[in-house]
């Protein structure tokens, strides 16, 4: 059910891929909420992803575009204030590789040409896509601006690998970021931190399974999905944040506030049926 929560209002959508996406579901969520927007993406993943079924759906353009690249970024604001018709009011930034993960190098063995690709792929393009727009006054005042982030950021968690030091940059990009273009132009920065989600990168992540259900059990709203995000973004993108800048908000069920919870500790003490002895006594190896 459509709230026109942005009527009237333009965006940029980063990173969408197929219908696995969040940015997809985020793209389908602000057209049913009033907004024109336009799509992009690397070349590669427009030839071999769905994004052109997605336009097609949504009666948006989609343009093909290097996210790392300074010119690219340049023609992707220009083309989309000339399809739209005006200024941008929202970006999303839904954009994350790692090459080493894809490698399955771990991340005390890591190649650093690969650690160099994937800060510039999932950090460094944040980075280009704010300062880019800002030098082409390309945004609104009362603009949005999102990236998506993970608790990996924060917390070590086994497999995540170098994704986490580029979360963390990511982060603090828009600390750094929110603090200038919001003084300057009133345009706001946030990532939200949202819960392990079964996505065509997360599907990389050494033991994504394993860690979905973790959280799933740690939560006690569970674990939040694609289409619930989106929902998010939404909001974060409508005037009804207007002072909400600088934050990395959890969208995760509450996991991030969680020691323990009562399911997870039940498959912990399960877990170790198989190490006791005939007394019960755990026996560590």
């Amino acid at each position: 059910m459509s709230h026109n929560l942005l009527k009237g209002k333009r965006g940029i959508i980063f990173g969408a891929l197929n219908d696995m996406s969040i940015a997809w579901k985020v793209a389908e969520k602000a057209v049913e909420e009033g907004a024109m927007i336009t799509l992009t993406n690397t070349p590669v993943a427009v030839r071999m992803g769905d994004v052109s079924k997605l336009g097609a759906q949504l009666n948006v353009e989609v343009i093909p575009a290097d996210a790392t690249n300074l010119e690219d970024l340049e023609m992707v604001f220009e083309k989309s204030i000339e399809i739209l018709g005006g200024k941008i009011d929202f970006v999303l930034h839904s954009i994350g590789m790692s090459p080493n993960v894809r490698k399955k190098r771990p991340y005390d063995d890591l190649d650093y040409d690969m650690l160099n690709k994937t800060l510039d792929i999932s950090a460094i393009s944040f980075h280009k896509m704010i300062q880019t727009a800002k030098k082409m006054d390309a945004i609104n005042e009362g603009g949005s601006i999102l990236a998506l982030s993970y608790v990996a950021a924060q917390r070590t968690l086994f497999g995540y690998n170098d994704m986490a030091d580029a979360k963390s940059m990511l982060e603090s990009i828009a600390r750094s970021f929110g603090y200038i273009y919001g003084r300057e132009k009133n345009v706001r920065v946030n990532t939200i931190s949202q819960s392990p989600t079964m996505t065509t990168a997360g599907s990389g992540v050494k033991g994504m399974d394993s860690l979905m259900d973790f959280a799933d059990r740690m939560s006690p709203l569970g674990n939040a999905n694609a289409e619930e995000c989106a929902d998010y973004c939404i909001v974060m993108f409508s005037d009804l944040t207007k002072k909400v800048t600088m934050q990395n908000l959890f969208h995760d069920g509450g996991f991030s506030s969680m020691g323990m919870s009562l399911r997870a500790m039940d498959q912990y003490n399960k877990s170790f049926d198989q190490y006791k002895d005939e007394h019960g006594n755990i026996i560590y190896g």
